[in-house]
């Protein structure tokens, strides 16, 4: 009994007396304090039960969120303070106790149930509040009352007894008398608020908005303080992604005030507030409206900063104490105090209580953590916010800019996309990073302070190497931006290339210039290599800096030390001043970086700005103007009401579809102008009209036609009408009922990333009947039918490549299913061939949009189509020629009528419908698409194979093993990685990362040593450097700036190897009695030097290593994915997309450059780290071991959730930005025709919805990221508080206490490290899938380029004569497919003209590839001159034929580059070929001539020019046969003509193969040859042929006519 009892068991007082009244004896009122807690403990434990129990019939998942009590934040934030409060009065009575005789439970029992009651408390509050039962919380309101009258009542007998503030017990119950004072406040709010006790009418609540709303799952701002700190609330999105991935219905909705609309319109009016009447072109300040939209979060965010640093100080200060006191017997400073009969603690007494600061020093780790992951969090959320809103305002902006801006390149695509996807987000980053401009000056000034208290001089000898090598930090930092900024030009610039051979490659492999350009981009990387190789130079600097400059501190600290004081600091001041220094280096590091951000975000502030106020577009208004200008006005000719007269079928009547109906015109309207121009003069903005004069009138309801040469500013007239040019002068009028909208198929087809339906209903009501109507008046069906997945698959950028013609039908269908009044056609012909061009004329214009009264304006190169029009307008030069119907002009101008005429070479007689005839190039389109996809499933069966043939054999039970792949780390890709960069690197690589922690532990051991004789072991540590070359905000991406933790720089120490430790373990012990003693500083200085200059040097060579061995790999990955590519088989283009290679070339080649390396140094640094660090404290104190296992086994089980999750995230967040970047461009591209729809808003739509869709992927990955780092830095400070334990518990057997202290500041590392070793795997995976991508493609099979022949074989100038034998041929695409050619066999005479016709897929053109040998030639023979063209070497080959093909590709460049790229030829040879191909003229007219620019795709000539420069490129290569591959499909006839004449004469003497397009054009051939199937069914003269009135000539030539 006498251990235990309640109020001690001294003898010689009687405890238990009340003889002065119950009130005065202390133990009485302390056992009074019991009640309420038991009180409280009885009333809530059954309820709790209870509830519980049937807790499983809660269904909606949000209401176990929901908080329904007012001052729920204050409450959580006042019961961990009493929890607090509560572990100090229980240690302040453990503590006095120890200084009674007997045991005196009463001091410390009522504070440990006090404890129990609190916690309880906050429980028993959350069940409630999520159940939504307030009556319940009466409990507490009595529990509060009655504790705070109990303690008032011991703290008023303190008072009265002289027991003041010096007694640390006074003022523990001071505190407590206050918080329940508080707690009780905070009920009282809530029965006045809720009013659900003494009040009539209780309040009903709902839950907010979000809630409501089942499909927001990112529940941070909704649930619980506690929740809210840890992200407990994620746990199950965590864990189960484990188990199956993480997909986008998984991450649901954003809540409402993080959505992108809430926050533009949060900045959006902050911006347009300071819009001032006095001064209306001022810009406002963009940096000003951010602030008031985001500058409270920002506050926020900063406190909990300050918080965190100032608890951050807690470490080297309970280390201090640890060590000081850790031998020695604490001082009694307070007293019995005579009254109570037991002792009263001083405050400081209790600090000098090794145990009670090893407590205090775990607390403090975990709020410095906790506060400094919701500063992170905070800030990046706000970041996000401020994101949305920046997108929304550019994407408002894009929809208002000028058009004129767009194509006079003011405003280019990149800039737009630069806007979008760099500037935003800097801004985002500065903000996540501006907290620690503002928190870091406090930080150092602290840390010098306290340097100073503890060393004295020499500390700030030390903190100024620190302070003076920052500004070579940033140095560094600003060289490696500027490097970055070279690198990405040369690498936009390579890209470049890349993508225009990829476009062009078959044209480059026919002309075999495929090393030509290999070479240019090879020169390009040359030079993208060596600014990398600058980059890797200054950021292996970087991360040498950091490493060296703590080493150089504390180096330079000691040795001063000694010095100056003659003596040794002692051990106690020497760690304080180690773990000092840890703090200290990270904000100098990092902000010389946040710096730096702060000047980029400035400059995107500017180009933001400058963006913002560019010239929108004319306002609106004029467009619905309601002028009815009547004909007469056009002075329209009588008697020319319709030029042709019109059956309307029934089935066509306008009820037919369900569309709103219009009101039906009255008579006198029928003659009204729907669009009328009166003197207009339009510019595209450099205030030269391109349109000069324009007088016109478009008549309602009826077919305008819009004719003239190419570049006469056709296309300029409708978009000037549209209101997209700039006005000069003049205006343009438009009925009143008809500017709503405008159906407007451009020239230049633009496509969304859609289905094939959602681009030709555009936003429209999906009405079956007039969907098929249209697709069959463009004949889609067809090609729809080819596609995989019909008119449900994706097409545009991003999804199928489909050719020219079908892009363009597309459009057209488009503007055609609109509901639009007017429809604006501007050249819908040019990419279709005849048939296609004749059954869109007759059936969608003609027929669909006439029978709707619609109104029609139709731009077209074909003539014959003129019968048709009611109305025409003839173009010249940009101004008007001639307007009026066919007969006006056939009267009054004769000459012009003539002309058209002869240009006319086919009288249009309506087309017998001929259903035999198929559509020559349309067909090839087709082919096209067929083969892809047949090859393309072909190609995926292939792939699946591999895959399962990789995957594990333990398939037994689906769910485990892929589980299980989930979670492995990719070791054989790793590998591929660095054996790729060569093996002597990696070893220098890994020896030289060992020996340098070795040196680091051994510093800091010697540092020990030194100090350990005499009182005080000095821990020298060395830092290391930060993460990622650098700064941590893991959430940053940037050149690897990581600002997560921004503590993250720990010392590195070595791998402390076992017997290492062993053997020195007994060296130690053994010295510290004799030897050591006695030494004299001058022996341990000199070594004490050459170490921490050895481990500086170290530092450079690793940095230096890991750089150069990434730069390596990347060298040569790429060389080899370039070369590889670019001699694949052109098949392998038609199977891959294009946007796959691209990315290969891209994303994957930049996350190699300049990713993986800091990753992987980032990576070794902090699991050795890790590893040493765990070491050191293993050695100082073996039984840490033990308590290790747990640690380790819950580590893993974290690392391994996180990792899979974070990839998931990580891939969501990637798949989810590219849509948004693409609708950005997209949008900016088709700016002209969502502005004639006037579907503006729909898109706005859109665009809110993929930006919260990113930006909700955005949210989790950096939830995640918090929710991982909680984690590990709650891991780090158990293992801080289990070493601390560990030493003071053995330091009763003979540890001496510098021991100690090394192994505490080693514990204080891990935690910095630990989540940076899980954060740099999760990345290093990702990272490692594009190694794995670029591998997949290092496997293809390149084209057999040797040939049988040497090249000496073949005679310089072979062919000379041009003659083709082509011996029963058979060729095939791929060993997987049919052939296509079977058995053919011809002969052609040298300088024969040769035409090839047949159907779709007949082998026409899989003939022309023959000869090229670019097919698989299986049986049979091509001879051309006597040599078998099989045996040749493709350069040979293909280098002395020459091709025109079907689609005019140009490079960027000279003209004379696109001519001649080999740099073969004279100038004069050049023009003489400009000169046959009608072009001299034009070029003369050029600045530069033949050395004038060709933009990218030639996109600043028209198409037509882009062919006949294709043309000419034909001539300039002197070869006897040239082959035309449909190559007149895009040319007006007057082109045409003048093409077929220079064939005829220019190339007399050659042998010419044409593949005919448009049948008319080989009827002057010498030779003509009809094929069917892959076979020559018919081949003789054409005079022949046509003979056979049954042939299959005849009838394409009848059908052609």
């Amino acid at each position: 009994m006498a251990g235990l009892s309640f109020c001690g068991n001294n003898v010689t007082k009687n405890a238990y007396s009340v003889d002065t009244g119950m009130l005065n004896n202390g133990c009485f009122v302390d056992a009074l304090n019991l009640v309420p807690h038991v009180f409280l403990l009885f009333i809530t434990f059954p309820i709790l039960f209870i509830g519980w129990g049937s807790q499983s019939s809660k269904v909606q998942i949000h209401h176990n969120t929901w908080l329904h009590f007012p001052g729920h934040n204050l409450r959580w934030i006042l019961t961990f303070t009493l929890l607090f409060v509560h572990v100090c009065e229980i240690a302040e009575g453990i503590v006095s106790n120890k200084q009674m005789d007997t045991n005196h439970l009463h001091l410390f029992m009522p504070a440990f149930m006090g404890f129990i009651a609190a916690t309880t408390s906050v429980v028993y509050y959350h069940n409630i509040e999520t159940s939504n039962f307030p009556k319940l919380l009466l409990a507490l309101f009595i529990y509060w009352v009655l504790a705070f009258i109990t303690k008032s009542i011991k703290l008023w007998k303190f008072a009265e007894y002289g027991v003041g503030v010096l007694h640390l017990r006074f003022c523990i119950t001071a505190l407590l008398v206050v918080l329940y004072g508080l707690l009780m406040a905070v009920e009282i709010n809530v029965i006045r608020v809720r009013r659900y006790v003494f009040f009539a009418n209780p309040q009903k609540v709902k839950p907010p908005e979000d809630l409501q709303d089942l499909g927001v799952r990112f529940l941070q701002p909704f649930v619980n303080l506690l929740s809210k700190a840890t992200y407990w609330w994620m746990n199950p999105l965590i864990i189960g992604a484990h188990k199956r991935p993480i997909e986008l219905k998984k991450i649901g909705k954003l809540p409402i005030a993080m959505r992108a609309l809430t926050n533009y319109l949060k900045l959006k009016d902050a911006y347009e507030d300071q819009r001032n009447a006095e001064d209306p072109e001022k810009a406002p300040s963009i940096w000003r409206s951010m602030y008031r939209a985001f500058g409270r979060p920002i506050l926020l965010s900063s406190t909990f900063r300050y918080l965190a640093d100032l608890l951050g100080f807690a470490g080297p200060l309970c280390i201090y104490g640890i060590v000081e006191h850790l031998n020695k017997k604490p001082v009694k400073e307070g007293s019995v105090v005579p009254y109570f009969e037991v002792y009263f603690m001083s405050s400081n007494e209790l600090l000098q209580n090794t145990s009670v600061l090893a407590v205090l020093l775990f607390l403090a780790l975990v709020l410095q953590r906790t506060f400094l992951q919701a500063s992170y969090y905070v800030t990046i959320e706000t970041g996000i916010n401020l994101r949305g809103a920046l997108l929304a305002m550019i994407y408002n902006k894009i929809l208002r800019l000028s058009t004129s801006n767009m194509s006079m390149g003011e405003m280019t695509l990149g800039q737009i996309n630069n806007l979008v996807a760099i500037e935003t987000n800097q801004l985002m980053w500065f903000l996540f990073l501006c907290p620690n401009l503002w928190a870091m000056p406090v930080q150092i000034v602290m840390g010098v302070i306290l340097l100073y208290y503890l060393l004295g001089t020499s500390a700030l000898i030390g903190a100024s190497v620190i302070v003076l090598l920052a500004p070579v930090q940033y140095l560094i930092a600003t060289k490696l931006a500027d490097t970055q900024k070279s690198t990405l030009d040369q690498s936009t610039e390579r890209l470049k290339k890349t993508t225009e051979i990829l476009k062009g490659i078959k044209l480059l492999k026919l002309y075999a210039w495929e090393n030509i350009f290999c070479d240019s981009v090879e020169d390009t990387r040359g030079k993208e290599l060596t600014s990398l190789r600058t980059f890797a130079l200054y950021t292996s600097m970087s991360i040498f800096m950091n490493a060296a400059i703590p080493i150089a501190a504390v180096l330079v600290t000691f040795v001063s030390h000694a010095l100056i004081n003659k003596s040794k600091p002692s051990s106690s001041e020497a760690f304080a001043a180690l773990a000092l220094f840890h703090i200290l280096v990270t904000p100098l590091f990092l902000l010389s970086t946040v710096v730096r951000f702060a000047v980029k975000a400035m400059v995107s502030v500017q180009k933001l700005g400058e963006f913002l106020q560019s010239d929108e577009i004319g306002d609106d208004s004029w467009r619905n103007g309601d002028m009815s200008v009547s004909l007469e006005a056009c002075k329209k000719h009588p008697g020319a009401t319709k030029a042709i007269n019109r059956k309307q079928p029934l089935l066509y009547q306008m009820d037919n579809y369900e569309q709103p109906a219009r009101r039906p015109l009255r008579p006198n309207e029928t003659e009204d102008v729907a669009v009328k121009v009166n003197g207009g003069f339009f510019t595209w903005g450099s205030n030269l009209s391109t349109l000069s004069d324009i007088n016109i009138c478009i008549p309602t309801g009826q077919l305008t036609m819009i004719v003239g040469q190419v570049g006469c500013g056709k296309s300029s007239l409708l978009l000037a009408m549209l209101g997209e040019m700039q006005t000069l002068s003049g205006k343009v009028y438009w009925s009143n009922k008809n500017r709503y909208s405008v159906g407007y198929a451009t020239q230049k087809s633009w496509l969304l990333n859609a289905t094939v339906e959602d681009n030709i209903t555009f936003g429209s009501p999906f009405n079956k009947q007039r969907y098929k109507t249209v697709i069959d008046a463009c004949s889609l069906q067809p090609d729809v039918d080819l596609l995989p997945f019909g008119d449900q698959t994706e097409i545009g950028e991003r999804g199928i490549n489909l050719s020219g013609g079908q892009r363009q039908r597309i459009c057209v269908a488009r503007a055609l299913y609109q509901n639009t009044n007017i429809v604006f056609l501007d050249d819908p012909f040019s990419a279709l061939d005849i048939h296609l061009s004749d059954h869109l004329m007759q059936e969608g214009i003609l027929k669909f949009l006439q029978d709707d009264k619609r109104t029609v304006v139709l731009v077209t190169h074909k003539l014959q189509y003129l019968i048709h029009a009611d109305w025409i307008i003839a173009m010249k030069d940009g101004s008007v020629l001639r307007e009026g119907t066919l007969k006006d002009i056939q009267t009054h101008d004769v000459e012009l009528y003539e002309h058209w005429k002869t240009l006319m070479n086919r009288q249009d007689q309506e087309l017998e419908k001929d259903t035999e005839i198929d559509n020559c190039q349309t067909a090839l389109e087709r082919k096209t698409l067929r083969r892809a996809f047949y090859s393309r499933e072909a190609k995926n069966q292939v792939d699946d194979d591999e895959e399962e043939e990789e995957e594990e054999e333990e398939e037994d039970d689906n769910m485990s093993t892929t589980t299980s792949r989930r979670s492995k780390i990719p070791w054989r890709v790793c590998w591929q990685y660095l054996s790729s960069g060569g093996f002597l690197m990696v070893f220098l690589m890994v020896f030289s990362k060992l020996l340098k922690h070795s040196v680091m532990v051994a510093i800091d051991y010697w540092l020990a040593e030194w100090t350990a004789n005499g009182d005080g072991p000095v821990n020298g540590t060395a830092y290391d450097d930060v993460p990622v070359n650098g700064t941590a905000n893991g959430d940053v991406p940037v050149n690897g700036t990581a600002n997560d933790d921004v503590n993250g720089y720990a010392p590195d120490f070595g791998n402390v190897t076992r017997d290492f430790v062993n053997a020195s373990a007994a060296a130690v012990f053994s010295n510290r009695t004799n030897s050591a003693a006695g030494l004299p500083d001058s022996y341990y200085v000199p070594v004490f030097i050459i170490l921490c200059g050895a481990g500086i040097a170290l530092c450079l060579i690793t940095s230096l290593t890991v750089e150069f061995l990434g730069l390596s790999a990347a060298t040569n990955l790429h060389h080899n994915l370039l070369n590889k590519i670019i001699h694949a088989p052109i098949r392998f283009f038609d199977v891959t997309p294009l946007g796959q290679i691209l990315n290969r070339f891209s994303a994957d080649t930049n996350i190699i450059d300049q990713h993986i390396p800091p990753t992987l140094e980032s990576l070794t640094r902090s699991t050795l780290l890790c590893l040493s660090a765990i070491g050191v404290i293993a050695f100082v104190t073996p039984s840490f071991l033990i308590a290790l296992i747990p640690l380790a086994v819950s580590f893993y089980f974290i690392q391994k959730y996180f990792r899979v999750a974070s990839k998931d995230l990580q891939d969501l967040d990637d798949s989810t930005q590219l849509p948004l970047l693409c609708h950005f461009s997209e949008t900016a591209e088709g700016l002209t025709t969502i502005r004639a729809f006037r579907h503006e808003s729909r898109f706005k739509q859109k665009m809110l919805e993929l930006t919260d869709t990113n930006n909700t992927a955005y949210l989790f990955l950096s939830a995640a990221n918090r929710w991982l780092e909680v984690r590990t830095d709650y891991l780090g400070a158990v293992i801080v508080l289990t070493a601390a334990v560990a030493s003071i518990w053995s330091s009763g057997k003979n540890l001496p206490s510098s021991m100690v202290g090394l192994g505490l500041t080693y514990a204080l590392t891990v935690t910095n490290y630990l989540n940076w070793v899980v954060r740099n795997l999760a990345d290093l995976e990702v990272q490692m899938a594009a190694v794995k991508k670029v591998n997949s493609f290092l496997s293809t099979e390149s084209e057999n380029y040797e040939g049988s022949m040497d090249t000496t074989q073949v005679p310089e100038d072979w062919p000379q004569h041009g003659e083709i034998k082509i011996q029963d041929l058979c060729v095939r695409y791929d060993p997987l497919l049919k052939p296509v050619l079977k058995h053919v066999n011809a002969n052609i005479n040298p300088g024969q003209k040769v035409g090839i016709c047949g159907r779709t897929g007949s082998g026409k053109s899989s003939l022309s590839l023959a000869f090229f040998n670019m097919v698989d030639v299986f049986e049979g023979r091509i001879i051309i001159d006597g040599i078998d063209i099989c045996k040749l070497p493709l350069q040979t080959l293909r280098s002395r034929l020459s091709i025109i093909l079907q689609d005019p590709v140009l490079f960027s460049g000279s003209i004379r580059f696109n001519l001649d790229p080999e740099r073969t030829c004279t100038d004069d040879r050049l023009w003489e070929a400009l000169e046959i191909a009608q072009l001299k003229n034009m070029v003369k007219a050029l600045s530069g001539g033949l050395d004038a620019v060709v933009t990218e795709g030639g996109e600043n000539f028209s198409v037509g020019q882009r062919q006949l420069f294709c043309l000419a490129r034909a001539f300039v290569r002197k070869s006897s046969i040239l082959i035309m591959d449909e190559a007149t499909a895009s040319i007006d006839m007057a082109t045409e003509n003048v093409l077929q004449k220079v064939v005829m004469t220019a190339f007399a003497d050659r042998t010419v193969v044409t593949i005919a397009h448009r049948v008319h054009t080989i009827l002057e051939a010498d030779l003509v040859i009809v094929m069917k199937r892959g076979n020559i069914l018919e081949i003789d003269k054409p005079e022949t042929l046509l003979e056979n009135e049954d042939g299959m000539f005849a009838s394409f030539v009848r059908a052609d006519m």
